[in-house]
Order: structure tokens, then C-alpha cells, then sequence
């Protein structure tokens, strides 16, 4: 009895939270472009936690967008509200995404560990659109289909490979306000 009733539990919240996402997604419809020309590319990231924490942090920012590559329903709840303030672009496949920021004049950054090319010392141009990865498999892309895709990476001096998505998404945004305020 117990176990059933604790599936059930599972279920109902699941459901709960699938309602949720629906209604905010409906409700992103309305959402206003943000004051600064940068966008944030979600790219097959796990729908957990970390995507409503990157649009809390979008809106703060005042990002003009978030494109969502291959990205569940996720619980809208952690946001508080930004879900519905910041415009969010639904994309089946990278490659969707790519021809669309580059057909809009945006210069792509994939932020992964290992680079040379440091956030902190590049130059970025206002058009900016910054690419983040699964948190476990990195980028669903292979990085020489796409030839206008630059790389960058936040310098960090520990002996952590990665920072968590969410907080590597919110340094990118500081630089770019911190060029552009």
C-alpha cells in the first residue's frame, strides 16, 4: 500500500508540473524581447532545475531571448514568473537554431572547459548568442558542421573540470553587461 501510494504521489506531481509548464509556455507567448541584444542557447540540457534558473537569471539581465534545443517540460516554478517574461524559441535541432541566429546577425559562442579563448579577455560583439551544453554530454553537436561557431571558456583555477550550466550561464551574461551596460 504504501509504495503505490508513494507512485501515485510521483504521478500526480509530475502531472502537476506538466499543467504548470503548459500554462507558462502558453503564457510565454506575450513575452517582450529583454533590453539587451544577447541570446542564451539551451542546448539538450537535462529540463531539471538549472533551465528555470537560467531564465531567472535571463530576465535579470535583461536577455532578448533563450533558444531551447531538444529541451523536456521542465517545472516553470524555480523561474518565479521570468518563464513568462523572457521570449523562449522552441528548436527540434541545433541546426534550426544556428540558421536562425546567423541568419539575424548573431555571432555564436559554445562555452565549454578546455579553451583557449577566455570569456573574460575576448571582445564580444553586441549580438551575441551564448551556447551551453548538456551537463553530462556537453554539446549535441558536432562544432565543425557549423564554421561561424567560436569557442570560449570562463577561466576558473581549481581542479573542477565544469561549472554547473546554471551558474556558467550567469557569468557569461555578467561579461557581456559588464561590455555592454
Amino acid at each position: 500500500m504504501g509504495l503505490r501510494k508513494i507512485k501515485r504521489e510521483k504521478r500526480e506531481l509530475r502531472e502537476q508540473t506538466l499543467l504548470r509548464y503548459a500554462k507558462e509556455k502558453q503564457r510565454n507567448v506575450l513575452a517582450e524581447p529583454g533590453c539587451k541584444s544577447f541570446i542564451i542557447v539551451l542546448d539538450n540540457l537535462k529540463s531539471s532545475f538549472n533551465v528555470p534558473k537560467i531564465f531567472r537569471t535571463a530576465e535579470a539581465f535583461g536577455c532578448h531571448a533563450i533558444h531551447l534545443v531538444n529541451i523536456e517540460p521542465f517545472d516553470p516554478s524555480p523561474a518565479k514568473g521570468t518563464f513568462r517574461k523572457v521570449p523562449a524559441v522552441f528548436h527540434d535541432s541545433f541546426k534550426s537554431c544556428y540558421d536562425n541566429l546567423i541568419a539575424d546577425g548573431y555571432t555564436l559562442y559554445a562555452l565549454e572547459a578546455g579553451q583557449d579563448n577566455k570569456l573574460n579577455e575576448s571582445s564580444l560583439p553586441e549580438k551575441s548568442a551564448f551556447i551551453f551544453g548538456n551537463e553530462g554530454l556537453g554539446l549535441s553537436f558536432d562544432k565543425t558542421n557549423y564554421p561561424e561557431l567560436k569557442t570560449l571558456a570562463i577561466p576558473h583555477f581549481g581542479v573542477t573540470e565544469s561549472l554547473n550550466v546554471s551558474v556558467a550561464a550567469s557569468i557569461a551574461m555578467y561579461e557581456y553587461i559588464r561590455q555592454f551596460p
